[in-house]
């Protein structure tokens, strides 16, 4: 009879029971630490210093191929173009670059799911361009960690998956990629790269996060540098008269005190998280995590944090949050373009999404920025951007089949101003998109086609480009310009601690629980304290050693 390691018979045993779906995402979350371990003999898996060190970096090769005033630069400033090419750059001038066997890609997506491929022309046209079916399995945003926690239990796996950070997913442990997933390192470090050109194109900051286990096991989801700013409502501001560029906490406070207008239902501020980062910026707190002579410190636990949570509880009380701010969520973004908040912190991309779902409604729509400033005058600061959104894992195969699918995610990072970045974003000329002078126009089958979600395999990096409003692109570059001078970048961001990532979430909860209370003014401001004591005990700590010790091995 077979006996489990308890001594119960397995025909006794609950896992002859099934499982509800509670009991099943947490029997995959233990069963990841150890899949295909349990043969191993001798396996040792990585320690956290093991898992840190460092490794070479792919050879930074910037793509050249179309002109602009506004280029990119090397401190993080994305491109920004007026329009498209009239004759775009054709990609891969010898043909499909991947021919082969189909490439299943696990991955996650915000949007709508799109039609699939038998009624998606833009998907099938993207499957003829590469030489090979791109199979999308998509999973919900919100659904995505348990899922990939039972697809890694299960063992099997897909050729490529979405890897989320290691503090909002736990099963993405260094044991785990360094049994199933293939170091990339002979394939990408130094100009090993070069065989993939749009892949090299990605700046070396996207790179840093990919290393683990002293190998690249990753391709990078690139994103700005720059971060979002604090949006306005300008044209709000400016039917008031008021300043929207305020120079102090002082002042900020006062404009959103003049901006709102309850009788209305108009309020400065909708959502009490973003406004406590903004005012963190304004008192140059961490971004995440501060690192000073390699102690670290949690911008949780920092003096600025308290700071921070003290004036927005006061903005609370003087009534400019949205009433509804913290009992209903993810409606702020709606209240923003609709008007019923004036200010709304959030990422670049939402610049476009503003005036694509919001301005069509509104006679004058106009948006503008707003930068941190200092909170008792002068600069502020600007939180650096995640360099990726999240990774790209591919499963262990043959040389030949990890270059077929290395040209595949090749091909998926074709820059702007080629005809292959052209079929990504905007399908298929006819049924996906019209042309309005050089510009791609999407037409309503072409929304929906175009959500595919191939951002979340790998990507070109960042461009700004909005051809239905070009205009705005000036804006979008000069804030770009003006970010890259005050960045405050997250020093953890490419380090992993494993308890971070076991604890990170759960206390994260906990403490936005008691964050929320103090803001809103149901909780003293003085239990914060007693909220970091708890979590330095529980878990602080020993993040802190594990990040110091990552810290050590990769500067050392």
């Amino acid at each position: 009879m077979n006996t489990p390691m308890n001594g119960t018979p397995l025909n006794n045993s609950p896992l002859r029971r099934p499982l509800s779906r509670r009991g099943l995402l947490a029997s995959a979350a233990g069963v990841v630490a150890g899949v295909t371990l349990a043969g191993c003999g001798d396996y040792k898996p990585p320690s956290t210093a093991d898992a840190n060190k460092v490794a070479r970096l792919p050879t930074y090769i910037p793509y050249k191929g179309v002109e602009t005033s506004m280029p990119a630069t090397a401190d993080g400033v994305a491109p920004a173009y007026l329009h498209y090419p009239a004759d775009p750059v054709t990609a891969f001038p010898d043909g499909p670059p991947a021919k082969g066997p189909a490439i299943t890609i696990q991955t996650l997506i915000f949007n709508p799911v799109p039609p699939p491929v038998d009624r998606n022309v833009l998907w099938q046209h993207l499957n003829k361009s590469i030489g090979c079916d791109l199979n999308f399995e998509i999973t919900p945003v919100g659904d995505y960690p348990p899922k990939f926690a039972v697809t890694i239990a299960g063992g099997d796996l897909p050729d490529a998956m979405l890897m989320l950070r290691p503090d909002q997913n736990s099963a993405a442990t260094p044991d785990m990629l360094d049994t199933l997933f293939e170091d990339l390192t002979p394939h990408l470090s130094g100009d090993n790269i070069r065989d993939y050109p749009y892949l090299a194109n990605i700046p070396t900051a996207s790179w840093a996060p990919c290393v683990r286990n002293g190998g690249i096991y990753a391709l990078p989801m690139p994103r700005p540098l720059s971060g979002g700013p604090m949006y306005t409502r300008l044209d709000l501001i400016k039917k008031r008269g008021l300043d929207p560029n305020p120079r102090s906490w002082d002042e900020f406070a006062k404009l959103c005190k003049d901006v709102t207008d309850a009788k209305h239902n108009q309020y400065a501020l909708g959502d009490s998280v973003t406004a406590w980062e903004f005012v963190m910026k304004m008192l140059g707190g961490p971004n995440k995590w501060r690192a000073e002579n390699g102690k670290f410190t949690w911008y949780f636990e920092s003096e600025e944090a308290k700071q921070a949570l003290d004036a927005v509880r006061r903005l609370t009380k003087a009534g400019v949050m949205h009433p509804d701010t913290y009992s209903v969520n993810n409606k702020s973004k709606d209240w923003f373009g609709g008007g019923q908040n004036v200010m709304r912190p959030d990422a670049p991309a939402a610049w476009n999404d503003f005036y694509t779902t919001y301005a069509p409604a509104t006679k004058g729509f106009e948006l503008g920025y707003m930068m941190a400033p200092g909170f008792d005058g002068g600069e502020g600061s600007q939180w650096q951007g995640d360099a990726n959104y999240a990774t790209l894992i591919i499963k262990k195969a043959p040389k030949a089949r990890i270059q077929q699918i290395l040209r595949a995610m090749n091909a998926l990072a074709a820059p702007f101003g080629t005809d292959a970045y052209l079929l990504r974003k905007y399908g298929v000329p006819g049924p996906d998109h019209t042309i309005k002078g050089t510009d791609p126009v999407l037409t309503p089958r072409g929304q929906a086609e175009n959500t595919l979600p191939t951002i979340f395999a790998t990507d070109a990096p960042f461009t700004l480009y909005y051809p239905a409003k070009p205009d705005i692109v000036h804006t979008q570059y000069a804030f770009q310009k003006e970010a890259v001078k005050k960045l405050i970048p997250n020093p953890a961001e490419p380090l992993y601690s494993p308890t971070d990532s076991k604890k990170s979430k759960l206390f994260g909860t906990l403490l936005d629980d008691t964050r929320k209370g103090i803001m809103q003014g149901r909780v003293p401001l003085k239990e914060w304290d007693d909220a970091m004591r708890n979590w330095r005990k529980e878990a602080g700590d020993q993040i802190r050693r594990e990040f110091e010790q990552a810290w050590e091995t990769r500067t050392s």
